[in-house]
């Protein structure tokens, strides 16, 4: 049975996961910010180990320290689509911004990020 719906899971279209997890958090009562993080660590570290030359990479704010606080706050929702409180809650304990992202766009991301005080890492 298990085995089932993670193939059913891992079916899913971005915009129907993303459906998914809003569903959860709302009949649960829980916030998905903290375990996305975990669960996008696990693919990028199998990724690491099978591929030889990168072509996609994932953005990961580690920290953030400075006094745009509100500028970056800003800068996750403009990239993640996130909720006010999620992405406060991601910019004050880091987390993934986003997955499969070209190497161009990803480093735009970390520069921008990193210009008003984020520490950012591209895995």
């Amino acid at each position: 049975m298990l085995d089932e719906l993670l193939d059913k899971i891992g079916g899913l279209t971005l915009v129907q996961a993303a459906e998914l997890v809003k569903k959860m958090e709302d009949k649960f009562g829980i916030s998905a910010a903290a375990p996305v993080a975990v669960a996008a660590a696990a693919p990028a570290a199998g990724a690491a180990a099978g591929e030889e030359a990168k072509s996609e990479y994932t953005v990961v704010l580690d920290s953030f320290s400075g006094d745009k606080k509100v500028d970056a706050i800003k800068k996750v929702r403009e990239i993640t689509s996130l909720p006010l409180m999620d992405a406060k809650k991601m910019v004050e304990g880091g987390g993934t911004l986003k997955e499969g992202v070209p190497k161009e766009e990803a480093e735009k991301i970390k520069s921008e990020l990193e210009a008003i005080g984020g520490k950012v890492t591209l895995k």
